[in-house]
């Protein structure tokens, strides 16, 4: 083969992987963008879809809910951080207007971290009588409080607190469970990384889309709990 030959030969395999290159690359820049609209279009729904259902403290009709949620967070040594007891807060807010019983639905992982433990006591020293104040130890997401309260407490309608950027989710999933949701705002303060929990909250939203499509039970599961008992029942974790 004469090199003439050759030279054309290469040139033609080269073009060809470059256009292979160009053709992977235009795949993967046109699915960014798909998935890039597709989440911001989930994440548009979520938050126009319930933004009417978030309402002031004072707005909320306690004849229309049968319990109050409260979303769990981190804890300190000390009590409630921060973000938690700015929750906590506004859940006895909500409370004082409308004498609702309380859920309060985090982390309790093992014996040496309790969430739902904290949150009580915060609020017995507020002022709730304890029996008012239910105990979910297996609150370990949005997703698992909100699955929970239907499944577990037999919730059907419900306000749930938290700050607004997390009451987007918390109110969509309850409605797919066919919880009838208002949500309350916890916002009274500004905290540090608030931009980044703003970020991963996106990619929340979507997750929340496919979890609540998919409606998969929780890896932890309790026995079943009568609200017209004393919340003083829950004080300890249920069978799972």
């Amino acid at each position: 083969m004469s090199e003439e030959k050759k030279t054309k030969k290469v040139n033609k395999k080269r073009k060809g992987f470059a256009a292979f290159l160009t053709g992977v690359l235009r795949f993967l820049i046109i699915a960014a963008m798909c998935a890039i609209l597709v989440s911001v279009a989930a994440n548009l729904y979520i938050i126009f879809s319930t933004n009417s259902k978030i309402k002031m403290a004072d707005e909320v009709d306690g004849n229309e809910y049968q319990a109050i949620l409260v979303l769990g967070c981190s804890v300190w040594p000390s009590g409630p951080s921060p973000i938690l007891q700015e929750r906590l807060d506004m859940a006895y807010e909500v409370y004082r207007n409308t004498g609702l019983k309380i859920i309060v639905s985090g982390d309790h992982a093992d014996d040496f971290y309790n969430e739902v433990k904290v949150m009580k006591e915060y609020l017995v020293e507020k002022g709730v009588p304890s029996e008012k104040i239910y105990m979910d130890h297996a609150g370990y997401s949005t997703y698992d409080s909100i699955y929970r309260a239907d499944d577990t407490f037999s919730v059907d309608s419900m306000i749930i607190v938290t700050q607004r950027y997390h009451l987007y989710r918390a109110v969509y999933t309850a409605e797919r469970f066919g919880i009838k949701a208002a949500g309350v705002a916890s916002d009274t303060h500004r905290f540090e990384g608030e931009f980044a929990r703003d970020m991963r909250e996106i990619l929340s939203r979507d997750k929340a889309v496919i979890d609540c499509i998919r409606k998969e039970k929780p890896a932890v599961y309790g026995d079943t709990v009568s609200m017209d008992e004393s919340g003083d029942l829950t004080n300890e974790k249920q069978g799972e």
